[in-house]
């Protein structure tokens, strides 16, 4: 157990850089410009939709298409309040915007272990190219960090103030202590040149537009399922997670940018309806999705976390933000999204 860092904010800490001069012109009435790194992928491209939908936002998407793509935002190429940059947040960016929601970073283990470094050189070095970036413009930056920063959880419902219980030198390293490790850069920035921060750590989300072999559990049973495939429930198959929406994990990220606390704040479904055990999951998505599926116990990876369970009180009372859609009501949409993607007909 420890502090939360938001204990650390009465320390003094520098005014934020001032943003571009036009945001406070008397004669022009601009539109917010927010950046959106990884907004080709499964979050980002939902994000995308909704900051576009409003009409007051001008929206540029930087993304090297490693695991997003252009296949999710094509309702805006060509709009004029888009733009769409294929880019690597390794390398500096050089945008005026207003606001960033730094997203980029493959989440799922498939992608992450497929290349460990890049993952760890895309959450330290696209993290620091973002706040510098930030720095430069006066822009607010939005991170979206995860759950794994609290590795395989030593209390449950995890809190923002627990610190964790991370494997450093495993296969999953690259991933967690690389988002942890942004956090730190988060705070030092914070605190060291007043940049505006924002923090969110994301637990278990799902929906359309996941990636189909992603490696996740939701988008592997229903794809197993709808392929007439047993699903592969990882042994021992009682441990937990607990599984939101998109569409209300957009709703809380757009509503941490819009606050006015640094975080970390927690966003998951914490609710009974939504934490199933893995055997639990594959029921479900019998029950629901395809009557025939049948599910077979696998080997296990290292450093699977046994719980996983938010604790959204700071979420709740901050933001006035709760998960509305559940689990029951959620995987028939997302399946509806992979029957159309995976070329199967409904039975």
């Amino acid at each position: 157990m420890g502090h939360t860092a938001n204990e650390d904010d009465s320390l003094a800490v520098k005014a934020p850089p001032l943003p571009s001069p036009l945001r406070h012109s008397k004669f022009t009435t601009q539109k917010m410009r927010i950046l959106v790194t990884g907004g080709a992928g499964f979050i980002g491209s939902h994000l995308v939709d909704r900051l576009m939908e409003t009409g007051a936002n001008e929206v540029i998407v930087a993304d090297n298409f490693f695991s997003g793509t252009k296949d999710n935002l094509r309702r805006w190429i060509g709009h004029p309040n888009f733009e769409l940059i294929r880019h690597d947040v390794t390398e500096p960016l050089l945008v005026e915007v207003d606001q960033i929601y730094h997203l980029a970073c493959p989440a799922s283990p498939i992608f992450y272990k497929y290349n460990p470094v890049k993952t760890i050189k895309t959450n330290v070095m696209g993290t620091l190219n973002m706040l510098g970036l930030a720095k430069r413009v006066g822009a607010r930056i939005l991170l979206t960090s995860t759950s794994e920063v609290y590795g395989d959880p030593l209390e449950h419902p995890q809190k923002e103030e627990y610190w964790g219980n991370v494997n450093p030198i495993g296969v999953r390293s690259c991933y967690d202590e690389g988002k942890r490790v942004a956090e730190t850069l988060m705070f030092d920035y914070h605190r060291q040149h007043g940049i505006e921060i924002r923090i969110a750590r994301i637990f278990n989300t799902y929906g359309p537009r996941m990636n189909i072999d992603d490696g996740r559990v939701v988008s592997n049973f229903i794809a197993q399922a709808l392929r007439g495939e047993q699903m592969t429930v990882q042994a021992p198959g009682t441990q937990t997670r607990s599984f939101c929406y998109v569409s209300d994990m957009v709703e809380g990220l757009i509503r941490l940018m819009g606050s006015d606390v640094t975080g970390p704040i927690n966003l998951g479904n914490p609710a009974s309806t939504c934490e199933f055990t893995m055997l639990e999951l594959a029921e479900a998505v019998k029950e629901l999705i395809e009557p025939s599926a049948s599910w077979k116990l696998v080997e296990n990876t290292p450093d699977d976390p046994r719980k996983r369970k938010p604790d959204i009180t700071k979420a709740e009372s901050i933001l006035k933000w709760e998960p509305k859609v559940s689990l029951r009501d959620g995987l028939p949409l997302m399946a509806a999204d992979f029957f159309e993607r995976l070329g199967v007909s409904k039975k």
